[in-house]
């Protein structure tokens, strides 16, 4: 699954609204880029069809949701992105992950903290 800047603007939109039309979401995000409400028309479209929005129509419009969760999507594309290099070797990763998290906040550095200590409480649960 490959995602255009657009198609993780317009996920993001989604994701903090919870739920949008087209219309609205151009108002949002398509006015500022300079691009057409058929535009912001297609993104939908082609993120209904990945399968990351859901929609129902109300009236003459679709109100679209997100599929998944931002977590999951993200977890997806890391996953993807290590398969393209033909090894499940998260040694690469890991040391990407640190070099980055040498620039980030203390309270990014918190959060992380207890992300990990919740994964190793799972993983101590499941086993």
């Amino acid at each position: 699954m490959k995602l255009g800047d657009l198609e993780v603007a317009t996920l993001d939109a989604i994701w903090a609204r919870d739920e949008t039309d087209a219309r609205a979401l151009h108002a949002q995000i398509g006015e500022a880029r300079g691009i057409s409400l058929s535009t912001v028309q297609s993104t939908l479209e082609r993120l209904y069809r990945k399968g990351l929005l859901t929609r129902e129509k109300v009236s003459h419009a679709y109100i679209y949701s997100p599929a998944e969760t931002r977590e999951t999507v993200m977890a997806r594309l890391v996953d993807e992105a290590l398969g393209r290099f033909n090894s499940r070797s998260h040694d690469g990763l890991l040391a990407a992950f640190a070099g980055l998290t040498a620039s980030a906040t203390p309270e990014t550095l918190d959060a992380l903290e207890q992300l990990v200590r919740k994964a190793r409480r799972a993983k101590g649960a499941a086993e």
